[in-house]
């Protein structure tokens, strides 16, 4: 179906010309150029602390890919926290343009919002996801042909048909970093890196506690690299590594204090590899800007569509790329039960930091965090005064209301340049860039959640779509036709096809467009 915003959508079925219209269609596909296959590899919590990025990583499996692929060095979540960063990746959109920008909301986005697998249904596409969702909204039944741990590639009904699969790899989440750190205090044999060894980010206090975490951190992602391995080895046992375009990317950065929940590189630069071959030149690098809000119109691109317009990224493979932008831009609202309104704008040169709530500090308390050793341990030095000058301002109880920062200069970012006469023009420009990126995304963050979610939900019953209304008539050939007018605006309509005999049977069965 379109894109666009429409007022009612019919759809006919004639039961006597179904056979011959699939195979109509069937015949017109054998026609084109087959699309590739596509395999998404998802880690959680994991920033560039992967091969080939970094030296110290021990991750085979993806440094294998990037051999046979292309590594994209400055690839950046819009969202430092795994909800709003997965809503902006499944619509294409910026969540703070759509509602869907606090951590663990239940938003409607507007009408014209679509999950972007359906637009690679409509193109032939089996879908599935193995399973995390996270989309800060109510996964709509026309997106997958299979959302579930069960949900493999290997499912689709007939072999020859395109797959787009999704596998999400949660073994390097924070809560598993605080289980392999825990396991690494009670037997040596668990550690897979040496902490005495690997070099630590600045903003963090050199104890045993901090650099234990940091190894337990690494070790998880080397555990998820095997898995990793594991997808990679099933799709070369079918035969299938050669016609199918494999995307690894991880959501935003580690799940550590001053990493995950921050628009600083350490939360926001994520690791992003593609591998295509004989479309993408293996062991490539690239250096352009690019975001996750990219990924839907590149799939589409790829799968012979065109992106719909109102989608916020660039195809950024293939054909069909568009330029480089000059600008990316974050936002971090809300994490679990604390708000903190900050915005970010950013340049190949320069990271730009909008404090809102600049009173709040940067360590507010939030009971999963919380739990995390890095965390605990910058505490227990503020309140014992061991913090030094590069770990301290993460820990004050207030924010500056400005932050500026030189990424190539400081790549870790702990020097503010705000206040520096000389970078002046610059603060000035970003500060601009940053106030009319928001005006043109009508940033939902100025609003309260409260009045944001009373205006999504007018009534009782706007959070749900309108069933449609159905009809039916017969032909003098005794055939039927069956008419379906959606009563909610912007709503797909989707529908199965059911014998009364096996009605229970079927009710498990994919949701046709």
């Amino acid at each position: 179906m379109s894109w666009k915003r429409t007022n009612m959508q019919l759809l006919k079925v004639r039961t006597a010309a179904i056979a011959t219209a699939a195979a109509l269609a069937a015949s017109q596909l054998m026609l084109q150029a087959k699309p590739p296959n596509i395999l998404w590899l998802s880690i959680e919590d994991t920033g560039q602390q992967v091969e080939p990025y970094d030296a110290f990583a021990r991750t085979p499996n993806i440094a294998r890919l990037a051999r046979e692929g292309v590594t994209f060095l400055r690839a950046y979540s819009h969202s430092p926290v795994c909800a709003p960063t997965r809503s902006g990746i499944i619509t294409g959109m910026y969540p703070t343009a759509i509602g869907t920008h606090h951590m663990r909301s239940r938003m409607v986005p507007p009408p014209y919002v679509r999950a972007f697998p359906q637009y690679l249904r409509e193109l032939g596409y089996y879908t599935t996801n193995n399973s995390k969702t996270d989309y800060n909204f109510p996964v709509p039944v026309t997106a997958w042909d299979d959302s579930s741990r069960d949900a493999h590639w290997k499912n689709r009904p007939d072999p020859d048909q395109p797959f787009f699969s999704v596998f999400n790899f949660g073994s390097s989440h924070e809560g598993s970093v605080r289980r392999q750190n825990a396991a690494r205090a009670k037997d040596r044999g668990a550690a897979i890196h040496d902490a005495s060894r690997l070099p630590l980010p600045p903003y963090y206090p050199d104890t045993p506690k901090v650099r234990e975490a940091w190894a337990s951190y690494y070790d998880v992602v080397t555990i998820t690299d095997g898995t990793i391995g594991e997808m990679l080895l099933e799709l070369e046992d079918a035969g299938l590594a050669d016609e199918t375009l494999v995307v690894f990317w991880g959501d935003h950065g580690a799940g550590l204090a001053r990493a995950k929940r921050w628009i600083y590189d350490s939360g926001l630069k994520v690791p992003l590899i593609m591998r295509w071959p004989g479309k993408i030149e293996p062991g490539a690098r690239r250096a352009d800007l690019v975001q996750f809000l990219d990924l839907a119109p590149t799939m589409i691109s790829v799968a012979g569509g065109e992106p719909p317009p109102h989608l916020h990224g660039r195809v950024i493979l293939g054909d069909n790329q568009g330029p480089e932008p000059e600008y990316l831009y974050h936002g971090r609202d809300r994490m679990d039960e604390r708000y903190d309104m900050i915005r970010g704008v950013r340049n190949h040169r320069y990271l730009y930091v909008r404090n809102f709530e600049s009173h709040l500090p940067w360590v507010q308390f939030m009971r999963t965090p919380s739990q995390g050793p890095v965390y605990q341990e910058l505490e227990r030095l503020k309140r014992a005064g061991g913090l030094g000058p590069l770990a301290a301002p993460f820990m004050r109880d207030s924010k500056p209301f400005e932050e500026l920062y030189d990424v190539v200069a400081d790549p870790h970012q702990v020097f503010n340049l705000a206040a520096d006469r000389r970078y002046a023009e610059t603060l000035r420009t970003l500060r601009g860039e940053l106030r009319n990126w928001m005006l043109r995304m009508d940033d939902k963050g100025l609003l309260p959640e409260p009045e944001l979610y009373r205006r999504m939900f007018a009534n009782e019953n706007s959070a749900a779509t309108e069933a449609p209304l159905a009809s039916t008539s017969r032909e003098s050939d005794g055939s039927m036709w069956v008419s379906l007018e959606a009563q909610t605006e912007g709503a797909s309509l989707a529908y199965r096809i059911v014998g009364s005999e096996s009605h229970t049977k079927m009710t498990n069965e994919p949701w046709l467009l």
